[in-house]
């Protein structure tokens, strides 16, 4: 195809038999054997395969041509590092046919990149089997992580979604150790001194990338599933290293109910023999749907009833709902190829929402979605170089970029926008006729879309392209008339600079209308054209985008947003947080005035709720961050926000109550965070208190889980040097799982420079042996105290400093993953709100390799556009605006 860099299509694949042996943890090399069975559909003389990082030693093909059997050695192995593909050649040319295999012998590395069959290190919570790996600081595991394109780092296959087969996989592995695979284990036999075989039964036919393997000191807890499934209950586990298999007991929970719950919501049951979860010391993204076996990174599986926070135990419940899904929509039924990556995540995304829901409805979580997920693909869908949902991937290595927020949470909206409006139950009936018509195969958007229309008797390709196959989303811009409003869309980017040119879509929007003198409740009409004139509209109360369901920016007159901020009893949770949303990005862009948006914010200040005044805080946090190096708009913005926060603080103070509910416990801890950032000094004396307490006597003066966040701000706000000096410490020694993250987001809050550059940049960046891993933050954590440094006005351009000016450095620390480099570039850049940064970061960049995060890059200079043009337009109204009210 030829928007497409794909393999010669001669040989297709059928089977592998994967035989991996000889697991050297010294010299980190194993040695694999690969029998590909298939078809030959077209005579050559080459083959070519994807490998990387792999030694070929010999390839064979075998095949049955008229009625006779025949085989022939390779003569030469030819290797593309920059393609990842070997051409194997043959003595003769290759006949086609329909029975051939081809043997290839091969070596490989056990690397420490987090990509394709890697080691994770780690502390031993209990003692580990004599064979494991370990050295003077950690011990070892081993694990795959093959999606997108790594499944060819730990053996040659053909390494594309759409060439799918069976599986069957031998690991020869220490007596001692665990090994798992995505089918129950069908034979273990011992292998020789102190070794043994374990073969697992054979695979459903799946894409190389659904394939994973581990091996470790693995224990489990078990569950099985309410339903039975061909007369038998599935066996869920959880693994984790030894000593920490009590920690997935929140995660067991859930399992079991969710698949019966998706088997139930598909019409399809859940169709392998066993679901297992294991638990990865270290790990690129939150979690990996291989079939029959998801893996995850440990805060995304792990909690702990005594040391963990609370929020975890949502983000616990929400991955293991979305890698769920995915053993339907993505492994049953795999995209076609990775521009339709969207159909995966999207969905998944949507799902794992879906479910937590039903488990959890007092969780609230669709105004959670509309607050964290619909916000932040607003925000990278409203830039110039954001793209559609369906994208042009012409080479798979360029995929990883688009594992991003217009696939998983824009994705996530228009399945939500559509479920919405075709009604939930309708919407699933569609998703069962997709799944069943496809199940075991490939299929493409259109299918879906297809399937939608045949269950809900709307044509629902023609509503839904737009959505899919152009960028951007629409601004709605409203004028009042009598009793009636007329609705114009155009494209919304956040530079506010349409050109003629953005703005060519007319998307199907719909309006759900709330305040019309003739309907009682909510009006459900559509837009259909650049705009619209909607009558019998009450001139006390309307309303757009009830419900937030609707993927597009409102913008009212200012009148009617200072109307509705004295109107908060007509709206719902979700509906003030949607207004309050578009207000700030309306701001931003030049559609509204910041003083619109601060006017609306104000008649917040006796909320409680934890989603609201979220949404509300962001907005002012961004204000903040903008303009902040004024002190007067500063010290106004503060005061601001105080006064904001000032009844709810008062209302949950610092103490949790017995029995108190889950929101309430993440409300608490960031109305505590506000208050420190925004300089309360009551706060950070009481937090402070608490941190002196715990550092003189950890044991009798513990900070509870959920407070530890603003009890370490507040010791950095008060005492930087020592508390980094504690800090670091308890971030190398933290029992807690997710007590590194906690310890690095707090770290990020330094704004002393010299701490900064002479501890935290070195600490970030640093690629220290393992004998120095107490000053050295491993890869794949680097994002999260780089976020925190990017978010502080301090820390900002030090850290941009640093990684220019040890890019060498920091490409090694990252051993060539392209999803960390990307991450990287992600986090720690798109807070710049100046020109000049912007030409430096331009300059820099020409001068080197961006490959595997290009489009990310554009991505963030056109943020760091749109924040200085606000800046630019808005600091001296703002400013006034504080004064008139008494701010300033």
């Amino acid at each position: 195809m030829a928007d497409r860099d794909i393999l010669p299509g001669a040989f297709r694949p059928r089977h592998y038999d994967l035989v991996i042996t000889d697991l050297d943890f010294k010299n980190w090399t194993y040695k694999g054997t690969v029998t590909i069975d298939g078809e030959i559909v077209e005579p050559v003389f080459e083959v070519t395969i994807n490998a990387l990082e792999l030694q070929f030693v010999s390839a064979k093909a075998s095949l049955t041509s008229n009625k006779s059997d025949l085989s022939f050695d390779s003569v030469s192995f030819a290797d593309d590092t920059k393609t990842q593909r070997t051409v194997i050649t043959f003595p003769v040319m290759l006949p086609t046919t329909p029975a051939a295999s081809l043997t290839i012998e091969f070596k490989g590395e056990l690397n420490h990149d987090m990509a394709g069959f890697y080691r994770s290190q780690y502390k031993p919570a209990a003692p580990a089997a004599a064979s494991v790996p370990r050295d003077d600081e950690f011990h070892y595991m081993l694990s795959t992580q093959f999606e997108a394109c790594d499944a060819r780092r730990a053996f040659p296959c053909f390494d594309e979604p759409n060439l799918k087969a069976t599986f069957d996989l031998t690991l020869e592995i220490p007596d001692d150790q665990v090994a798992l695979s995505n089918m129950p284990v069908k034979e273990s036999k011992p292998a020789g001194a102190n070794k043994k075989l374990v073969s697992f039964e054979r695979s459903p036919i799946m894409s190389t990338y659904l394939l994973a393997w581990a091996v470790g000191d693995f224990e489990y807890v078990e569950a099985f599933t309410d339903r039975k499934y061909n007369g038998a209950q599935i066996p869920v586990r959880v693994y984790t290293t030894s000593g920490l298999k009590e920690q997935g007991r929140w995660a067991l929970e859930h399992a079991p109910k969710i698949i019966d719950y998706f088997s139930e919501q598909f019409e399809i049951d859940y169709p392998l023999p066993k679901s297992d979860i294991l638990a990865v010391h270290e790990f690129t993204h939150g979690a990996m749907e291989n079939w029959g076996l998801v893996t995850y990174r440990m805060t995304a599986i792990l909690f702990d009833e005594a040391l963990s926070e609370a929020r975890f135990r949502n983000r616990i419940a929400y991955v293991v709902a979305h890698e769920l899904a995915h053993q339907w929509f993505g492994n049953l039924v795999t995209m076609d190829w990775w521009d339709e990556l969207w159909l995966n995540e999207g969905f998944a995304t949507w799902a794992g929402w879906l479910a937590t829901d039903y488990l959890h409805p007092e969780w609230e979580v669709w105004p959670q979605f509309i607050n964290e997920g619909m916000d932040q693909a607003f925000s990278l869908d409203s830039v110039r170089a954001s793209h559609p949902i369906q994208v042009v991937v012409r080479d798979a290595l360029d995929v990883n970029q688009i594992f991003d927020k217009i696939s998983y949470l824009k994705g996530c909206s228009m399945i939500r926008m559509l479920a919405s409006n075709l009604g939930i139950k309708t919407f699933l009936k569609g998703v069962a006729i997709y799944l069943k018509k496809n199940a075991y195969g490939n299929g493409k958007t259109k299918a879906l879309w297809d399937a939608l229309s045949e269950a809900s008797g709307v044509d629902v390709n023609s509503i839904m392209g737009p959505w899919i196959q152009k960028i951007g989303f629409p601004v709605l811009t409203v004028t009042e008339g009598s009793n009636e409003i007329t609705v114009k869309q155009s494209r919304f980017l956040s530079t506010g600079d349409v050109k003629p040119e953005d703005d060519t879509t007319t998307w199907w929007v719909p309006l759900a209308v709330k305040g019309s003198t003739s309907t009682e409740g909510v009006q459900e009409l559509a837009l259909t054209t650049k705009d619209m004139t909607v009558s019998g509209i009450s001139s006390d109360f309307y309303q757009l985008n009830v419900g937030a369901t609707g993927f597009y920016r409102v913008n009212y007159p200012e009148s009617r947003l200072r109307t509705l901020g004295t109107q908060l009893d007509r709206l719902s949770t979700e509906d003030k947080i949607y207004i309050t949303g578009s207000a700030a990005d309306l701001a931003f862009s030049g559609h509204g005035t910041t003083n619109a948006l601060l006017s609306f914010v104000q008649g917040l200040k006796n909320e409680t709720h934890f989603r609201v005044l979220s949404q509300a805080l962001d907005a002012t946090n961004t204000l903040k961050s903008i303009f902040a190096d004024d002190e007067q708009i500063k010290k106004g913005l503060e005061k601001f926000t105080l006064e904001l926060i000032d009844k709810a603080l008062k209302v949950v103070g610092w103490e949790a109550k017995k029995d108190e509910d889950y929101n309430t416990s993440l409300l608490r801890k960031r109305l505590l965070l506000t208050a420190i950032a925004n300089s309360h000094e009551k706060t950070i004396q009481a937090g402070f208190k608490r941190w002196t307490a715990y550092i003189a006597n950890p044991t009798e003066s513990p900070i509870p889980a959920d407070l530890r966040a603003p009890v370490y701000r507040s010791a950095i706000r008060s005492d930087p040097a020592s508390a980094v000096s504690a800090l670091k410490h308890e971030w190398y020694t933290t029992p807690a799982i997710d007590g590194k993250e906690i310890c690095l987001q707090a770290l990020g809050h330094v704004t002393d420079a010299t701490i900064i550059k002479d501890t935290l940049l070195p600490f970030l960046f640093s690629t220290s042996p393992p004998a120095a891993a107490a000053d050295s933050i491993p890869a794949g954590d680097m994002h999260i105290l780089a976020g925190n440094l990017a978010g502080n006005r301090v820390g900002r351009p030090l850290q941009w400093a640093y990684l220019r000016d040890n890019w060498k450095q920091f490409n090694a620390k990252l051993g060539g993953n392209p999803i960390l480099a990307d991450r990287m570039v992600q986090v720690s850049l798109p807070k710049f709100s100046d020109l000049e940064t912007l030409q430096e970061i331009e300059t820099f960049f020409a001068g080197v390799s961006t490959k595997g995060f290009d489009r990310t890059l554009e991505t963030v200079k056109d943020k760091i556009r749109g924040r200085a043009a606000y800046k630019a337009r808005d600091a001296e109204g703002l400013k006034q605006w504080l004064v008139g009210n008494g701010y300033a």
